[in-house]
């Protein structure tokens, strides 16, 4: 993380600092986060009011959180991996477990982690996948295990008997063979199927045309791997260098999204009140699901014998389970009753306010986490505090507070954003 008080143009973001570039790095979303919690400490946002005097309850259920789950305090990061593991059972390990040789296995690895993570924003409360076994999975969980299932049967191989994604495929899916492969029926809806398909297809091309960020004879996103080898220095490799290149590389396959000087900003949304902080005025970037991304691209990495630092300059998940914590902990409270009861576009001003609040409050929640089990951020990153979890208590308490687990705000998704 960089020191508090430092500007965005102090920190290197490639050979050329521009206005979009500035706004494709973990330091823009966390400063321009901490500039909507200050904004709501002067109780000057539009849709929501600031109790931070209700912060420790959700810290608490954190804490609880973790010390049930992980009791040694050897936390994981949260990271697609584990949705791997549901059930106890590590799904991706026994796949994998053939591939011979580190670095293919980590092509493989970052294959799987790629189109995987693309595919979980989420599936609505209707949706479920039933596996071989007959266990039933629904939500991140289902994505992932059906996600994982299509990897293994070579859904997204030109080659069904090879455990990799290619370009070609990617670029050729359709919409009813993903439907199928989801088990998607009239009485097992998935929101934004649509949209699934499209930004797996859109990745496809993006491989392809892409040489640069994916080089080798075979065209896939496991390529990713060997262009992040060109940024080690020694045997080390910042975490912050792999949100960048993810956000380069992969930028142009989100539809409909803003762009600055020809780059394309991913997950990044106007505000009127986003200013200031040497990043251009107007723009707020999450880049959630990249995010998430680097953070599961780490351990694949690590196997592979690459050490990966200052994993703290990434950033909370801008997400409705993360932000749902703070909205049932009535830390963000809605200014007025339809901002609960109505459904909200991604690009709405109640959207990204509540967005921005969720990255700077899981900054102060690991804080205080930390300060009540006397472990500093090396011992206990923030990667770490989210899997141990924010994200578990805020699904919790969106069980306790709604039959069916929803999210107290209700975002109207394509697949692409959640």
């Amino acid at each position: 993380m960089p020191p508090k008080g430092a500007t965005l143009t102090t920190i290197e973001v490639g050979k050329v600092v521009t206005a979009a570039n500035l706004l494709l790095t973990p330091e823009a979303v966390r400063l321009r986060a901490q500039q909507f919690l200050a904004l709501a400490r002067e109780d000057r946002l539009r849709n929501f009011v600031l109790r931070e005097e209700n912060l420790p309850g959700a810290s608490e259920h954190v804490i609880h959180l973790l010390n049930a789950r992980f009791p040694d305090r050897k936390v994981p990061f949260h990271a697609r991996w584990r949705h791997f593991e549901v059930a106890g059972i590590d799904r991706a390990a026994l796949l994998l477990t053939g591939i011979e040789g580190r670095f293919e296995k980590a092509r493989a690895r970052f294959d799987l982690a790629i189109t995987s993570v693309l595919l979980d924003a989420g599936a609505g409360d209707k949706w479920f996948y039933r596996d071989s076994n007959g266990q039933q999975f629904n939500r991140s969980e289902g994505l992932a295990v059906a996600s994982l299932d299509m990897f293994g049967a070579g859904f997204f191989a030109l080659d069904k008997k090879l455990l990799q994604a290619d370009a070609s495929r990617l670029s050729a899916l359709r919409e009813s063979d993903m439907a199928a492969a989801f088990q998607v029926s009239r009485d097992n809806p998935l929101t934004g199927l649509a949209g699934r398909v499209a930004l797996l297809s859109s990745l496809g091309r993006r491989v392809l045309e892409a040489p640069e960020f994916f080089p080798g004879d075979t065209p896939r996103p496991g390529n990713l791997f060997d262009y992040l080898r060109t940024k080690i220095d020694g045997k080390e490799l910042a975490a912050r260098e792999i949100l960048i290149a993810l956000l380069h590389a992969l930028g142009p396959i989100w539809p409909d999204r803003l762009s600055l000087e020809g780059i394309p900003l991913g997950d990044t949304w106007r505000h009127a009140q986003a200013s200031g902080g040497d990043l251009p005025d107007g723009y707020i970037p999450f880049h959630k699901l990249s995010q998430w991304l680097a953070y599961s691209l780490i351990e694949p990495l690590q196997e592979a014998g690459v050490t990966v630092t200052g994993i703290n300059a990434l950033t909370g998940l801008a997400e409705y389970r993360n932000g749902g914590l703070f909205v049932d902990y009535e830390i963000v409270q809605p200014r007025h009753n339809d901002i609960l009861t109505d459904i909200h576009e991604p690009d709405s001003d109640v959207i990204i306010e509540w967005r921005a609040l969720t990255v700077a409050l899981l900054d102060a929640v690991a804080d205080l986490v930390r300060d009540n089990l006397s472990l500093d951020a090396e011992s206990l990153p923030l990667a770490s505090v989210l899997e141990a979890g924010t994200w578990a208590a805020g699904r919790e308490i969106a069980q306790a507070k709604r039959l069916n687990a929803a999210p107290p705000i209700a975002v109207s998704a394509d697949g692409t954003v959640f």
